[in-house]
């Protein structure tokens, strides 16, 4: 037979749209070609699976060969094609019996020995390939890089055949005998490990900035600390995630999915939500994604996590303009002239900042003495529409000296953990979602305060010239503060203290 034909999958964002290997072996002089828009990393496995096979003590064929990946206008990057292009290269010449090839998918970068090399994406592979329709019995076998047999066995029921070299799947195939074919990676049960964050209970004082963050945590919500230098906000930030609810299946599954797109997915932080602080110098593309070939930014990275930015007034204005979108939508689509990839980002956004470009306006010592057209152009590096969608904004103030000395008696994170979980469990029960992902006419329906905290609310709204967005960002952290209360219907109190978590800088 001088004709393979295997199935492979290649990524277009977090897309892992089928591919079909076809090798096809004829007589002339000796020739080696891929095509169907392959990239350089494609066209270099010709090399590296001469060598692997040759190193492997297999007859590389004399012959014209002719590697299809189809369909030819995808295109076709990373070394995961090797290991079917070799599969292919050998039924193809006779080496190795391919007649079972069709109930199984490949994927595997060779080293010139032929040892299996890790492939990004395996989990996004492994993910599409599972549910691609048809019961279990027509799904299909994965066989793939040892290291990455972990990470693609956390989609539940997928077949997952590890193999560490090329002999390993040819001896698969051409055995007979049970113990030289592949074994079934059998999914370690992975207990979610809570993740190694410092605790609150380290923190003196601030208890306005620890209930913000509660708030935060409960519903979802974005929040910005302003305040002086070393009053606490990156060391607040650094808790944060350790009062998170925990991950579902669902959510857990799909921000592995994103990580596997870049380094990989370490396995021991199963459940755990990711925490991304990338530094004020980020480009746009770092942040959101981008590039030749589409990769996740930060805020995919983020998924189902924190994005934590520090210093917010130092990014480039255009950097934090790209939030805007993703910040609504929670997804990204990032367009090339020729693909486009789309990326999830549902992503927490927890910022910081300096009052005053010296960082001490508003502190007790007096030393600021930056002017009030100072302190607003440093505040207008944040746009408003960028403010507007940031639900709370709160003042970290200046510890006094008897605070500073007395011994840390705070809340455990566990203790601030246990009432957020329960609070997001009413919100799942009531909407299916958290209250920072109501529509407006979701908003109207579970968010309607009583009449003294609808006037109290609209007189804020006329007072401080708030927009619609505003107003209706309110109801939401009104009604986090209510489940967080238990509460049934949101109250005046309510309302109350979500007014005030919209008043930290100037130009609020």
């Amino acid at each position: 037979m001088s004709l393979a034909v295997l199935r492979s999958r290649a990524l277009a964002g977090m897309r892992a749209s089928p591919v079909t290997v076809e090798v096809h072996l004829a007589n002339g002089l000796p020739s080696f070609t891929i095509v169907g828009l392959p990239e350089a990393e494609v066209k270099e496995a010709k090399d590296r699976v001469r060598a692997a096979l040759q190193n492997a003590r297999f007859e590389f064929p004399a012959r014209r060969i002719t590697v299809n990946l189809a369909p030819a206008d995808l295109p076709k990057e990373s070394g995961r094609f090797d290991l079917p292009i070799a599969l292919g290269i050998l039924a193809a010449s006779g080496q190795v019996p391919g007649d079972s090839f069709d109930r199984y998918e490949f994927a595997g970068e060779l080293s010139l020995s032929g040892e299996l090399r890790p492939i990004r994406g395996a989990l996004a592979m492994t993910y599409a390939m599972h549910h691609a329709g048809g019961d279990a019995s027509s799904r299909r076998a994965f066989i793939l890089p040892a290291a990455n047999a972990d990470e693609a066995a956390l989609v539940m029921d997928a077949t997952i055949l590890p193999a560490r070299s090329l002999l390993d799947v040819c001896a698969h195939f051409s055995s007979r005998d049970e113990q030289h074919r592949l074994a079934r990676h059998r999914a370690a049960t992975h207990n979610p490990r809570p993740g190694n964050w410092p605790d609150f209970s380290d923190v003196k004082g601030q208890l306005q900035a620890k209930r913000a963050l509660e708030i935060a945590a409960a519903g979802g919500h974005s929040l910005l600390l302003v305040g002086p230098p070393g009053t606490g906000k990156s060391m607040l930030a650094a808790r944060f995630p350790g009062i998170l609810p925990p991950m579902s299946d669902e959510q857990a599954l799909e921000a592995a999915a994103v990580q596997s797109l870049g380094a990989g997915f370490d396995v021991s932080r199963w459940k755990q939500r990711p925490y991304r602080a990338p530094h004020h110098t980020a480009s746009a593309v770092a942040l959101v994604g981008g590039g030749s070939t589409p990769r996740p930014g930060e805020i995919s990275l983020a998924h189902h996590g924190v994005l934590f930015l520090d210093e917010l007034p130092e990014y480039s204005r255009h950097v934090l303009e790209v939030l805007r979108e993703p910040m609504e939508s929670g997804s990204i689509t990032i367009s090339r002239a020729a693909r486009q990839a789309e990326f999830p980002a549902r992503f927490q956004l927890l910022a910081a900042m300096n009052p005053c470009p010296c960082g001490y306006s508003g502190h007790e010592s007096g030393k600021c003495r930056c002017t009030p057209d100072a302190i607003a152009r440093y505040q207008g590096r944040l746009s408003g529409p960028l403010l507007d969608r940031i639900d709370l904004q709160v003042l970290v103030g200046a510890l006094a000296p008897h605070e500073l000395a007395a011994a840390a008696a705070g809340e455990p994170s566990s203790a601030i953990a246990a009432r957020t979980a329960l609070a997001l469990d009413r919100q799942q029960q009531r909407q299916n979602k958290p209250n920072s992902r109501l529509a407006p006419q979701e908003i109207d329906q579970h968010c309607r305060p009583e009449q003294a905290g609808d006037e109290l609310l609209y007189a804020a709204m006329a007072r401080l010239n708030w927009s619609a967005r505003a107003y209706h960002r309110v109801l939401k952290v009104a009604r986090t503060i209510a489940d967080l209360a238990g509460a049934p219907q949101v109250l005046q109190p309510h309302v109350a203290e979500a007014i005030q978590y919209r008043r930290a800088l100037n130009n609020n």
